[in-house]
């Protein structure tokens, strides 16, 4: 009976962590880096072709 006990709140103690401890959620608009386009400064180039 002790050992199932303590089996049961370390399980509860374990999903409990796991639960509070998820992933944060990144905003779209924290990300300030345009990877999928030229910067400004690349734009007025002969290079990239603009």
């Amino acid at each position: 009976m002790k050992t199932q006990l303590l089996g049961l709140i370390t399980l509860c103690t374990l999903l409990l962590t796991m639960l509070l401890s998820g992933c944060m959620s990144a905003n779209p608009d924290d990300q300030t880096v345009p990877w999928g386009r030229p910067a400004e400064w690349e734009r007025d180039t002969p290079f990239y072709g603009g």
